[in-house]
C-alpha cells in the first residue's frame, strides 16, 4: 500500500511506526515548526523527527484547504491516509482522494470524548475504563464510523501522562491489527456511532489549573491526576502559590472554611475542601522543582507540626 501519515504529537509517534513497519509510509503530513523552550527557537515536531529518522518525506502546509495542497496530496495516490492528531481540519476533498480514504486513531471510547483532550476529559470525569478507536473520517469532529476498538481500564492512581503513554501503545496496536486486515483484502466493518453517550472533550486551558476548593476533594484528586504533567492543578497553599503534581483524597470530616491548611506532615499538607479532605503529597515552589511534602516543610519551617 501508498500510506500517507498526518500527526503531530509525541501520543502519533508509535502509530506511525506501526503505520511504517512495510515501509509504506510514503510521506508524512505534521504541523509547521513551532517557537519553543527559553530560547523560542523553532522546534520540530517529534513526527516529524521520527519521520526524519526513518527517511520519509515530510510536509507541513499550513492548511489542507487550499487547492495546491490538495493537489499535493493528490500526486501522492494514497491508498489511504491515516491521522493520528494530526491538528488541522481535512475538508471533505482531501477525505476523498485516498483510495480507503482517511484512518484515525482517537485516544476514547466513542461517542464519548469526541474532541481535543479525551485522554485528560476521562480521568477528570472519573471514568472506570477508557479505550482507543480506530475510526473511519467524516468532516464532523469525531462522528465517523468505528472500524475497531480496544478497551482498557483507568489505573485509581493513572495521572494524565501515563495514560498518555499506555493509550499511544494501544492505539498503534489497534492500527496494526487494522491494516493487517486491509492487507488482508478483508476491509474493517465500519460501525456507527450511537447517538447515545456523546461526550465533548474540550481543549485543556491553563486558566483550568487552578483549584477550586469548594469542590469536593475527589473531584480535585481527579483534576490533579488528569492535569499532570500539563497543564499542571495549582492553587494558593498557606499564603505561597504551589503547583500541585501529586494529591490524594481523605474521606475526612473537618470544621475548616475551603482552602485552609489544616495539618502539615511528612505524609502531606491537608486542604480542607468541599467535601472531605485533599492531601497534597508533591508540590513545586514558583522556580523551583517538584519535591515531596516532607522536602517542602524542610523548607517551611513554620508550617512543621501545623
Amino acid at each position: 500500500m501508498r500510506i500517507v501519515f498526518a500527526g503531530t504529537p509525541a501520543f502519533a509517534v508509535p502509530s506511525l511506526r506501526a503505520a511504517h513497519a512495510r515501509n509504506e509510509v510514503v510521506a508524512v503530513y505534521t504541523q509547521p515548526d513551532r517557537p519553543a523552550g527559553r530560547g523560542r527557537g523553532l522546534t520540530a515536531s517529534p513526527v516529524k523527527l521520527e519521520a526524519i529518522q526513518r527517511g520519509i518525506p515530510v510536509l507541513q502546509p499550513l492548511s489542507l484547504k487550499k487547492k495546491a495542497s490538495q493537489d499535493a496530496l493528490r500526486a501522492l495516490a494514497p491508498d489511504l491516509m491515516i491521522v493520528v492528531a494530526y491538528g488541522l481540519i481535512l475538508p471533505q476533498a482531501v477525505l476523498d482522494i485516498p483510495t480507503y480514504g482517511c484512518w484515525n486513531v482517537h485516544a476514547s471510547l466513542l461517542p464519548r470524548w469526541r474532541g481535543a483532550a479525551p485522554i485528560q476529559r476521562a480521568i477528570e470525569a472519573g471514568d472506570d475504563e477508557t479505550g482507543v478507536c480506530l475510526m473511519q473520517m467524516e468532516a464532523g469532529l469525531d462522528t465517523g464510523p468505528v472500524l475497531l476498538s480496544q478497551r482498557t481500564p483507568i489505573g485509581a492512581d493513572e495521572t494524565g501522562g501515563q495514560l498518555h503513554d499506555r493509550l499511544a501503545e494501544l492505539g498503534a496496536q489497534v492500527l496494526r491489527d487494522g491494516l493487517g486486515l486491509l492487507r488482508a483484502g478483508i476491509r474493517p466493518v465500519a460501525q456507527p456511532q450511537p447517538e447515545q453517550g456523546v461526550a465533548y472533550a474540550h481543549k485543556l486551558d491553563k486558566a483550568e489549573a487552578r483549584l477550586d476548593w469548594s469542590l469536593s476533594a475527589e473531584a480535585l484528586a481527579r483534576k490533579v491526576r488528569a492535569f499532570e504533567p500539563w497543564p499542571v492543578a495549582e492553587a494558593v497553599v498557606a499564603g505561597e502559590r504551589l503547583r500541585i503534581h501529586g494529591a490524594v483524597a481523605v474521606a475526612q470530616s473537618h470544621a475548616g472554611s475551603p482552602g485552609q491548611l489544616l495539618a502539615a506532615s511528612r505524609q502531606g499538607l491537608d486542604i480542607a475542601c468541599g467535601d472531605g479532605v485533599l492531601r497534597l503529597r508533591v508540590v513545586q515552589r514558583e522556580g523551583g522543582k517538584a519535591i515531596t511534602a516532607a522536602d517542602y516543610l524542610n523548607a517551611r519551617r513554620d508550617l512543621a507540626g501545623a
